[in-house]
């Protein structure tokens, strides 16, 4: 069982983050730098833009926008299956529990708790990664950066995982893993088991989901 949780545990943070770091990809070039990136190069549009330049500014130099995403994600999975869900879960079931909690509840502090550990820590990740080192390196700059970083993307990475990404995600771990939340099931069946990790919790919001709906 450990072992399904475990692959359970590396899909769904796949998952969140193959459409987390595209989504953010696209808001941090067109919401928040897009009118400079205009401004600057003379362009119609951020494409264009991102072309007349050679690339997106990272690293110090210009890189490829596919190879952007690529260092983003894998950066994004590292942080998600090494310490954002793990920990987010651990803070979640403090307080809170899938098994008497109504699923709403518990799915949020889950999410909001996501989300306050990864977003500061990407944003700092992103502020490395595009510093503009050509006009030299400063601390209180780069920690100003951060701080600002965090203000833009705290709000997109709220309520786009609230709202959108999370639904999908748990909507997608129910076709691919019925199996293991059956088993789940039929192990709360029994005896009420108390969710040792976020796939077992995942699992548990699902089953209470259903129970609700069927007016349990």
């Amino acid at each position: 069982m450990k072992s399904h949780n475990q692959i359970q545990h590396l899909v769904y943070a796949l998952i969140t983050v193959a459409i987390t770091v595209p989504a953010f990809v696209f808001y941090s070039l067109y919401v928040i730098e897009g009118d400079t990136l205009i401004q600057t190069t003379g362009t119609t549009s951020v494409l264009q833009a991102i072309d007349r330049q050679g690339g997106v500014y990272m690293f110090g130099s210009y890189l490829p926008l596919w190879l952007v995403v690529a260092v983003e994600l894998v950066c994004a999975y590292v942080l998600a299956v090494g310490m954002g869900s793990p920990l987010a879960f651990r803070l979640a079931s403090h307080k809170f529990d899938p098994r008497r909690n109504h699923p709403l509840i518990f799915e949020s502090a889950i999410i909001t708790a996501t989300v306050c550990l990864m977003c500061p820590s990407m944003s700092l990740l992103a502020d490395v990664f595009y510093y503009p080192y050509h006009e030299g390196f400063d601390v209180v700059t780069l920690l100003c950066r951060w701080f600002r970083l965090v203000c833009y993307n705290l709000p997109f990475a709220y309520f786009s995982q609230m709202f959108f990404i999370q639904p999908f995600v748990r909507f997608a771990i129910r076709r691919i893993f019925p199996t293991n939340i059956e088993q789940r099931n039929v192990r709360n069946a029994s005896k009420r088991v108390k969710p040792t990790d976020e796939t077992e919790a995942i699992a548990d919001v699902i089953i209470r989901e259903k129970e609700i709906a069927a007016g349990k």
